[in-house]
Order: C-alpha cells, then structure tokens, then sequence
C-alpha cells in the first residue's frame, strides 16, 4: 500500500474535494481494481488510499472528460460527465393545477421552515458557482415567480464571478409584470410553459383561466429583452396533440423559439403511460409541413435537436429554430451536465434520481463553504449512467415534477 500510496499522492494525479480525495487518474489505478475501486481519503488528509469497492457499488475512480485525470473544483461523476447547469427549486407551489402534473386539490406543500431562505439560496449558488465550476444557474419550481425574494436572489446570482447565464422557467403567469424588474436585475432569458393556443382548452388541462396572462407575459418577456423567449410545450394525444404546427406556427409569427418536450413520468398521480404518450418521432411527422432542415449548430450538452424553419427569423434577427426534447425515446443521460437543488436543500443528482443528499442540514449546522462543496460533488459522484425509464425495474421519484423542479 506504501508504494501505490507514492503513485498516486501528489495534486497532479488526485483530486481533492471538500478536503477529502474523491479521483484519481484512471491509468493510475491497479488493474486488479479497475472499474471497483472507491478513493479513500486517509484520516489525516495525507496521501491516498484505494480499496475495493462495497458489493454493489460501481466504485468512485473519477476520470475527467479529456481522460488525462480529474478535473479540480468540480462535479464530476465516475462516468466523466462534469456538471455545469444547476436547476435551483425556488418553491414546490404553483398557481395552476395541471392535470399532468397534479391532482385539482394540489398537493401537500412544504412547510416555510423547511424550506431554503433566501440567503441560504444565495449562498447555494454562490458555492456551486465559485467552488464547483457551475456557468449556468436556471431557477424553477413550482412556480419561481411567487416567490417574494426571487428579484434579489437573481440579482445576487448575476452579481457571482465568474458571472453565470441566469435564467428562469416559468407558467409565465406574472411574468407580465415583472419582466422588466428581472431585466433590469440582469436575468438573461425565460422559458415559459404553454401546451394549447386554445384558452377553453388552457383552462381544462391547468383547471385555472389564465391563458391571457400567460400570453401577456410572453410578450412582456420579449419587450423586456429577455431572449431568446422560448416556449416549452408537453403534447398529450388526445388532448391537445392536434395543435403541434399551430403552437409552432404562433411561435414562428412572434419570434419565440419553441421546444416540444416528451411527457416524462414524473407526475403526482403516477399514471403516465410509455404506450401512449407523444412521442419525439410523432412531433416532428405532425411538423412536416414545414419542411424542418437540420441544425448544424452542435447541441453539445442541450436536452433539445434543434430544426431549422426555413422563412422565419427568431427575434434577434437569425435564423428560427424548433426544438424536441426527447427524454424518454431519445435520451440524452450521456451528455448530462445539471445539477438540481430543491427548494428545501436537497442535492439530486438525476431529475430521475430516488436518493437525495441534504445540503440544508450542513448549512444550518454551521458547516463551511468547503464541507458544503466536498458533500456537493460526493453527491454527484453515484449518478446513474441513464435514467432508466424503459427498464421493467424502473420506478418514478417519489417527488413528483412540481417539488423537484424543471
């Protein structure tokens, strides 16, 4: 063990996180270990030590993306794949009621004190963004508009250096009257949720009537500079699957970039159907009337194949584009790069994932900015290669969409 602990100590073949090692480079590691080995950081900080790794566990041997060892400071998992994208839950409540997200009545909401300040968001962000390597914060929920601090936890979050794309999904309703507010603060962009043009429809499918406010906020949003604006859509067939060129063509008239997005299961109500749901293969034969072109333009780590539309221009002048998110028949978990907190302190590290690790805890326990960051990569560290979903084995999170956040 004193000859391998000389191989690998030294910070140019070991990886250190929260002051314990948590990789080492992979042509490091004894062949006789190999993928079942976990790094294990000796009681005094001095040196590494591997052992095997727990039955059933793959092991924590961490390569970085280039393969020539572990990328400092950051979210690595044991597959090189190094998250950058953090989706912060501002709030498990919502202001509509989505038949595909949960039942009329709501659900049970989290209570106050349970849920993450807005200091403690603030201060989140800032370990994930100047510890952890993070580039992009997005905010969800729920709903991230009801929430009263939302201006000042934007504004800090802009403020952070190296400064992170920030930006915000949303029903949109509300956004009508702070747009300009989040603008102005220096929020980037919006996504907002819209899966009818059809106001009676709207109010059937979110049992709320306020599909002229979402509609205002859309353009408050693209008055305000918050582009690209950009539509997220769930076609559910026989409910509103008819209407994918209409939403397309109301998205192309106005500048919007629209993305479709597979239903996922991660409904309240557990009763999403793989043989039923609208497929990404359906979505774009109901778009061949547009004569979709491919888009050269590299997806790199983005959830979306991205189409060109030819004769339409997006609101800063360049060419349009429409979206599929295919996250069930066209996963993308190999190129994954987010990492998502709850609105009550939690660390997922897949949306899919059924373990979470408390961040809350350490926080109110007084932890350090280290420790904090040390438990953020060991969290991220078992992520599954793939979520699972076609897997007879497979079960939904226990929290449904609305308490993970988008």
């Amino acid at each position: 063990m004193s000859e391998l602990r000389e191989r690998l100590d030294g910070p140019e073949t070991i990886a250190r996180g929260g002051g314990r090692v948590i990789g080492v480079r992979r042509d490091l590691v004894p062949p006789e270990m190999g993928e079942a080995a976990r790094v294990v950081s000796p009681p005094t900080g001095d040196g590494v030590q591997l052992a095997p790794a727990a039955d059933g566990d793959r092991g924590q041997v961490v390569p970085a993306a280039d393969g020539d060892g572990i990328q400092l400071g950051k979210l690595a998992d044991r597959f090189g794949r190094v998250a950058t994208d953090l989706r912060v839950s501002l709030t498990d409540r919502c202001n509509l009621r989505c038949t595909y997200c949960m039942p009329a009545e709501g659900l049970a909401w989290l209570p106050r004190e349970e849920q993450l300040s807005d200091d403690e968001v603030i201060r989140l962000v800032r370990v994930a963004v100047e510890r952890l390597g993070v580039t992009e914060v997005r905010f969800t929920g729920g709903e991230p508009l009801i929430r009263r601090g939302l201006v000042r936890i934007v504004r800090e979050t802009v403020a952070l250096r190296p400064r992170p794309r920030v930006s915000i999904t949303t029903n949109g309703i509300g956004l009508e009257r702070l747009a300009e507010s989040l603008r102005e603060v220096g929020l980037d962009r919006v996504n907002v949720s819209l899966d009818t043009l059809d106001a009676v429809r709207f109010e059937a499918l979110t049992r709320r009537d306020r599909h002229a406010d979402v509609l205002a906020g859309l353009a408050a949003a693209a008055r305000a500079g918050l582009t690209p604006v950009k539509i997220n859509s769930v076609l559910m067939r026989g409910v509103n699957d008819d209407e994918a060129p209409a939403l397309l063509r109301f998205a192309l008239d106005h500048g919007y970039e629209l993305r479709f997005i597979e239903q996922m299961p991660l409904d309240a109500q557990h009763q999403w159907d793989r043989h039923t749901m609208v497929t990404a293969d359906d979505i774009l034969a109901a778009l061949a009337g547009f004569d979709l072109r491919p888009d050269e333009v590299s997806r790199g780590t983005a959830p979306a194949e991205t189409w060109i539309v030819p004769g339409y221009r997006a609101l800063d002048g360049g060419v349009a584009r429409v979206g599929v998110i295919g996250s069930v028949t066209r996963p993308f978990c190999g190129d994954c790069d987010r990492t998502r907190l709850t609105a009550d302190g939690q660390i997922r590290n897949c949306l899919f994932a059924r373990d979470e690790s408390d961040l809350r805890g350490l926080l109110r326990d007084g932890a350090t900015d280290e420790a904090i960051a040390g438990a953020w990569q060991n969290a991220m560290l078992p992520k599954l290669p793939g979520h699972g979903i076609d897997n007879p084995a497979f079960l939904q999170p226990t929290r449904p969409m609305s308490a993970i956040g988008g």
